[in-house]
């Protein structure tokens, strides 16, 4: 079992298959959150996102839930956003809101992902997988009467 005392990051970069496979089909423009991202220059939470938003949010349950508002706000502008995130679908998020604003089908990611970033102790690690299994959700406010 995965030590929870330990300190986590919220840095872990989506990996290139997974982005590509996503890109391809929504032709991504903008990312809110990129990985080891300066938030002192700017916000993902606070600027206007891109037509077309790649969101895989910081997994920590306040931010994570920050980034879902903030992309269903975008939706509502008319944007699409595709967001990477964890399976948890006994929350209140999932089904108060995730489930309230999807435009497509939630595609269940079939395996672990396997994320880059620096694990508790500081080492850059390229195979470690969250605790949870991803989803990918679609809101999509593009043509759409909100």
């Amino acid at each position: 079992m995965k030590n929870r005392n330990l300190p986590h990051s919220d840095n872990w970069a989506t990996p290139l298959y997974v982005y590509d496979e996503l890109n391809e089909r929504f032709h991504f423009d903008f990312d809110p959150c990129p990985i080891e991202h300066d938030v002192s220059k700017w916000n993902g939470l606070e600027v206007e996102w891109g037509t077309s938003n790649f969101v895989n949010p910081p997994y920590s349950v306040d931010l994570k839930k920050k980034f879902v508002l903030k992309a269903v706000e975008e939706k509502n502008k008319g944007k699409l956003c595709v967001l990477l995130l964890p399976v948890s679908t006994s929350t209140r998020l999932f089904h108060d809101v995730i489930l309230q604003n999807i435009t497509e089908p939630i595609r269940f990611w079939k395996g672990r992902i396997k994320f880059k970033g620096y694990d508790s102790w500081g080492n850059f690690v390229t195979n470690k997988s969250p605790m949870h299994d991803s989803m990918i959700v679609v809101f999509d406010g593009r043509n759409k009467n909100i």
